[in-house]
């Protein structure tokens, strides 16, 4: 009896376990159907409003409305600047644009009471500007510290390429005296500050502003109506130049 009891045992033992297998596979394959995602069918283009509409890459406009190119200055794979076709005039020859106005313009139309259509004389502003705020010193002609009459020298040699006499009394001795309503632009104006008769010399600019070096405040631009300089006012003159 003992053996047929196991072998009895036994087979009951692998049945169990077969059904058992058999279950869990069945309950795998159930599970994987019910959470597989739906497939994504939409492959169309998504539509915007006010006509833009999005595709891979990019945003596209469907607006039929014109459009004004902007000009503006481009540099070519050679490093040079190129200006488009229509571009707006941006050289110094047109002061009369305020919004291109050269940076220099600006600072002294703005030291002058002028407006910056006046400022044209590039040149002359760009040596007043690389003197501005040199110290005064008597004798002096110098990038550390100037006088009045090297300044003068200085400017009239590097504007309009004229050799003056090193003196305020020599330039005032040499220059065509002039009226002072007949006063422009490069003019000379001469003081009497104390001792000799001609001892200041500036260069006259418009508004009755003249550019010098001043004992008090260096390369400077002053007004002839100051109440410093009025009463020591002696005269203008005017050197020909090319």
């Amino acid at each position: 009896m003992k053996p047929y009891f196991l072998s009895s045992c036994v087979l009951c033992m692998l049945i169990f376990s077969s059904c058992s297998s058999v279950k869990k596979i069945s309950s795998k394959d159930s599970n994987a159907t019910a959470t597989t995602p739906p497939k994504n069918r939409n492959t169309g283009k998504r539509e915007f409003i006010n006509g833009i509409e999005v595709t891979p890459g990019g945003m596209v406009s469907n607006n039929k409305e014109k459009k004004t190119a902007v000009n503006a200055k481009k540099t070519d794979a050679a490093g040079k600047q190129t200006v488009q076709k229509g571009a707006p005039d941006v050289s110094l020859s047109n002061p009369g644009n305020i919004e291109n106005a050269h940076m220099l313009q600006l600072k002294y139309a703005i030291a002058t009471d002028a407006t910056v259509e006046k400022m044209t004389n590039i040149p002359l502003l760009t040596v007043i500007d690389k003197w501005w705020g040199t110290r005064y010193c008597m004798g002096g002609s110098t990038d550390n510290c100037i006088d009045c009459s090297a300044f003068t020298q200085v400017v009239y040699r590097d504007v309009w390429s004229v050799l003056l006499p090193r003196t305020a009394q020599e330039q005032y001795n040499m220059a065509e005296k002039i009226d002072l309503e007949e006063l422009r632009e490069g003019d000379l104006v001469f003081f009497n500050t104390g001792g000799r008769d001609i001892s200041h010399v500036g260069i006259y600019l418009l508004n009755n502003k003249f550019v010098h070096a001043a004992t008090s405040g260096g390369v400077m631009i002053s007004d002839l109506n100051e109440k410093y300089w009025q009463p020591k006012f002696r005269g203008a003159g005017r050197v020909k130049v090319n």
